[in-house]
């Protein structure tokens, strides 16, 4: 099962985030996830747990736990929703000069 963690502390670890979870049950991964440009952390995670059983029991002791000053939010992952492309930038038709039909041009006097 995966597991969503959220409202984690920047200073989370991988390793201090499989250890929230072991006390329940077999963990077979856990990642705090990291903002791409900055290499911080985001403030959540995933765990992944085979057993359900030690899973719901994981969500069930930690969902609300207070960790590191913040009061953790766990619960069952949902599936990654499809997202369109991402927009903004540069590229064509985002605004900004041409594109666009405006009509016939008149002469500058």
């Amino acid at each position: 099962m995966n597991i969503y963690v959220g409202n984690l502390a920047y200073s989370t670890t991988d390793d201090q985030l499989r250890s929230y979870f072991e006390e329940y049950g077999s963990v077979d991964s856990a990642r705090v996830v990291m903002d791409r440009e900055s290499g911080r952390s985001k403030g959540f995670g995933f765990v992944e747990m085979s057993n359900a059983n030690e899973a719901n029991a994981a969500i069930e002791a930690l969902n609300g736990q207070e960790i590191g000053g913040r009061s953790l939010t766990v619960n069952e992952a949902r599936p990654r929703e499809e997202r369109g492309p991402r927009r903004g930038g540069g590229g064509f038709g985002g605004g900004g000069f041409g594109g666009g039909d405006r009509g016939p041009r008149r002469p500058r006097y």
